[in-house]
């Protein structure tokens, strides 16, 4: 059984990609949620794509305001705003719902709300102002790609602890992964930032982890569980933690 059905294979890196970005990759996403330890590889990709282009734009004498502020649309642009999209479903839904059911209604709606719209300001706003502290202290492209690293590692982690709230959507049709493989997804995130970063990776990762808790916590007790949005949801309140306490450190 497990030489036919292996914990984490190439192609799997090549999903990840595709599910998580918009960048024209070739994938095969059969193996679905057992390609989540891969998930983390994604944003490592993604931060470093932004990063370079925050030190190229730094070294080109941009101030650094408009530095931080293409850096961070270069995020928004690769992954579609994919992640963000999730914040403010979830703003909207978990703040606007009565009870579960208009929760979980909401958050499919595809127009945002006013719950929704400052989330994602607030979001935006945060992490920009994070990015204007990183980029003059020197290397933003390690740094984003610890924060991609750590962000996306805890999506593996509620899709492996928490039940399907919905039953349908993005989170129920790639499945549900193992502990095995969202244990795998936290120790690459943790040792790729580690190697990145060095032992300045512990301030992020807790700050991390303590938003995903958080984000968990709440979701259980407004829907009973997590769905693609929550995930979403929890990348961006992961990456603003990340961001942040990078951001005291500089």
């Amino acid at each position: 059984m497990a030489s036919s059905d292996p914990l984490a294979t190439s192609g799997d890196i090549p999903a990840a990609i595709a599910l998580l970005t918009r960048l024209p990759v070739r994938a095969d996403h059969a193996r679905g949620a057992r390609a989540a330890w891969a998930w983390p590889l994604a944003g490592a990709l993604v931060g470093l794509a932004a990063g370079v282009l925050g030190w190229i734009l730094m070294r080109m004498g941009l101030p650094v305001p408009l530095a931080a502020a293409a850096t961070l649309a270069t995020q928004v642009v690769i992954t579609g705003v994919l992640h963000e999209d999730g914040l403010a479903d979830v703003a909207d839904g978990f703040w606007g719902g009565h009870d579960r059911a208009g929760r979980l209604d909401i958050m499919k709606d595809s127009r945002v709300g006013s719950y929704g719209v400052i989330a994602l300001v607030l979001s935006l706003l945060v992490r920009w102002a994070a990015l204007t502290v990183l980029l003059p202290a020197g290397g933003i492209a390690v740094a984003l790609v610890a924060t991609g690293l750590l962000s996306r590692a805890p999506m593996g982690v509620l899709m492996a602890a928490m039940p399907n709230a919905r039953g349908t959507g993005l989170a129920q049709s790639v499945g549900r992964p193992s502990q095995a493989t969202a244990t795998l997804g936290v120790l690459l995130a943790v040792g790729g930032a580690f190697l990145c970063i060095g032992t300045d990776v512990l301030a992020p990762l807790v700050w991390a982890s303590l938003a995903t808790l958080t984000v968990a916590v709440v979701a259980q007790r407004k829907i009973g569980g997590q769905t693609g949005d929550v995930l979403g949801a929890t990348q961006q309140c992961a990456e603003i933690a990340a961001l942040a306490a990078l951001a005291t450190l500089a």
